[in-house]
């Protein structure tokens, strides 16, 4: 008897720009067009980008101005949440997410913390307002003092000031979920650096543990760069099978290359990095596997702006029966870039939402910065959203 043929995914051309720039003025395209052009420029970004900086630091006037309507309107939804509601509005009305994150680097205090904590508060409490905004995400590490994780995952013993001031990143931390918990809103935990990562990894699990048990309301992050990430995955699988809790799981492909590096270099220990692009790459598509082959107990965000495994998982999802629109999987881009995943992928029909940066602008200046750099480190990042601008403008004069 023949064997029937595999379901098929919608239909999706990641180059089809009308879709991917519905949204965009003729106006914002040429903004976009002109803005991508220079970062194609590895020298000028470079330069630029210390020119910024000391302005700001010098507090030339007008600066501020020029950057919010340039790289910080690109990238950014605003200063404020409440700025950010046009973004999220616009975006909701085609079928896309908006997951607000708070950009902010502290200032390593109590006071700062606190801050934060209050921030993100504020952020799911806006996302229970509001019906296009499914997530919310956090870096422990704006509530939580950095060496006293690390410290925690060096099976260090810690002071009694450092007990105390670890019970209050807990509470913190404790603070959000139990929000999210009660409004039914997704929260991230985000990856951080490796020397701390399982400190991160074990308290994302607890809080699972408490609160995942009618569906995934705490998700952990896992940077597939990382040659141990996907059995990572796979045992945090197991504890929520023996748990009976479910594990949200946002798959990445990984933010500190370079630093992971030369820490490691530093102190002497492997490299947690993968032998090259290519074992990243399957490493990531096999970790989607996973997560779709047990769906009943994981739900999955692909975090990514590859092409190639986005549409790995749409087909993924049609082999295993599952509608585009089911709610435990998802697509998440960062705002100002990869449209044509984005638009493209709500437009089939997928839940799809893009990571929205705010924060007052200098503050969000190592953010900016560090989007700046990967546009032009990425090889033919740049290149791509430019040649998918500039298709868009032709067709529309022609």
């Amino acid at each position: 008897m023949p064997t029937a043929p595999s379901p098929q995914a919608p239909a999706i051309a990641f180059d089809d720009t009308r879709v991917a720039f519905a949204g965009k003025s003729d106006a914002r395209l040429k903004k976009m067009y002109a803005l991508f052009a220079a970062m194609n420029n590895g020298t000028l970004v470079k330069a630029g980008s210390g020119l910024m900086k000391k302005a700001l630091s010098w507090g030339l006037p007008g600066v501020g101005f020029l950057i919010k309507h340039s790289i910080f309107e690109q990238f950014c939804g605003g200063e404020s949440i409440a700025e950010c509601r046009p973004v999220t509005a616009e975006l909701g009305k085609y079928n896309i997410g908006t997951i607000l994150d708070y950009s902010v680097e502290g200032d390593g205090n109590d006071r700062s913390y606190d801050h934060t904590r209050d921030e993100l508060l504020a952020t799911i409490e806006e996302a229970h307002r509001s019906q296009h905004i499914p997530f919310s995400v956090f870096k422990v590490t704006g509530v939580a003092n950095v060496a006293i994780l690390e410290k925690i995952q060096a099976g260090k013993t810690l002071s009694t000031n450092e007990q105390v001031a670890h019970a209050r990143a807990v509470a913190r931390v404790e603070a959000l979920c139990a929000k999210a918990h009660e409004f039914g809103i997704r929260l991230f935990f985000d990856a951080e650096e490796s020397w701390f990562q399982n400190t991160i990894d074990e308290l994302s699990y607890e809080m699972m543990a408490r609160f995942n048990h009618e569906k995934a309301i705490v998700w952990n992050t896992y940077q597939l760069y990382r040659h141990d990430r996907f059995e990572a995955l796979k045992a945090a699988h197991e504890a929520a099978e023996t748990g009976s809790y479910y594990l949200g799981v946002k798959l990445v492909r990984g933010a500190y290359m370079e630093k992971e590096s030369r820490v490691a270099q530093q102190r002497s220990y492997p490299n947690p990095i993968n032998n090259g692009k290519q074992a990243t790459d399957d490493l990531y598509d096999e970790s989607l596997r996973y997560c779709v082959q047990h769906v009943a107990r994981i739900a999955t965000c692909a975090g990514t702006h590859n092409e190639s495994s986005s549409l790995l998982l749409t087909q993924l999802m049609a082999d295993a029966g599952l509608a585009p629109g089911d709610k435990r999987i998802w697509f998440a881009q960062l705002y100002g870039m990869s449209d044509n995943l984005t638009f493209n992928l709500a437009n089939a029909g997928y839940n799809t939402a893009k990571y929205l940066p705010y924060g007052p602008v200098e503050a969000v200046m190592p953010y900016l910065l560090r989007r700046a750099d990967e546009n032009t480190a990425i090889a033919g990042q740049s290149s791509r959203e430019f040649l998918l601008i500039e298709k868009e403008i032709r067709r529309r004069r022609s």
